[in-house]
């Protein structure tokens, strides 16, 4: 993860880079294969300026499907020494059934870990006692159903991610808006969210540009540090 102020993506599961204030998690994108048969696979190429994602699922049965995904926040410091980087990895298996020959509805119980560190450094002239830095590891635990329109050229997909959010071995001494931010992630160290997804995806049979936008609610803490919005590009890929 890190700190920002702009929309962007980790999540690769994630918490990120900040130039304003602490964020500590950023939705990674939804990974929605349309995985429709037997020995289809699906790989997706996708993320935004901070971050750089790779997705794949394939079909291991008439309706049983795996998928794999990892994310990677480029290391990255502001002009004042701001900064962080996050990584995620994640899987999990999932049911398909085409309902026709159009519409697929699918849903994927998903298993992710990571990592996140933010410095700070900006904070330790009024903290001197503090380094200015916050790591933790992370894990979520999500259930995904989804639904998508298809043809040979275009697909819509609508999707929602239920997940559980837990950070542990949260370390640092980070001091920001005159709260210790150790002390104010450990407080909030579990969260659930809903995270709504529209996926477009558009092209030639076999390779396709991919555009998502998603929305994360958490509806344990509605104030917890995060961003709430993701907008991620890429190409996807079906063979």
């Amino acid at each position: 993860m890190k700190i920002t102020c702009q929309i962007s993506l980790i999540a690769l599961a994630l918490c990120f880079l900040a130039a304003c204030s602490p964020n500590y998690y950023i939705p990674n994108t939804q990974n929605v294969p349309v995985i429709g048969a037997k020995g289809e696979t699906n790989i997706s190429v996708a993320g935004n300026g901070n971050q750089f994602e790779l997705q794949g699922a394939v079909g291991v049965s008439d309706n049983i499907a795996l998928q794999l995904n990892g994310g990677y926040v480029f290391p990255k410091n502001e002009d004042n020494g701001n900064g962080g980087s996050g990584k995620l990895i994640e899987g999990g298996i999932g049911y398909f059934t085409n309902i026709n020959d159009n519409l697929l509805f699918d849903v994927y119980a998903l298993a992710g870990v990571g990592s996140m560190e933010n410095h700070f450094p900006t904070s330790v002239s009024a903290n001197p006692s503090t380094t200015g830095k916050i790591s933790a590891t992370l894990a979520r635990f999500a259930l995904q159903p989804g639904i998508t329109f298809r043809s040979k050229y275009f697909s819509i997909s609508g999707s929602s991610r239920f997940a559980s959010l837990n950070f542990s071995n949260v370390d640092g001494s980070l001091i920001f808006d005159n709260v210790d931010q150790t002390k104010y992630l450990t407080d909030n160290k579990s969260s659930f969210l809903i995270e709504p997804a529209l996926t477009l995806r558009g092209g030639i049979e076999k390779i396709k540009l991919q555009i998502q936008l998603m929305k994360s609610f958490n509806v344990s803490e509605s104030d917890f540090r995060q961003d709430d919005t993701m907008l991620s590009i890429g190409l996807n890929f079906r063979l």
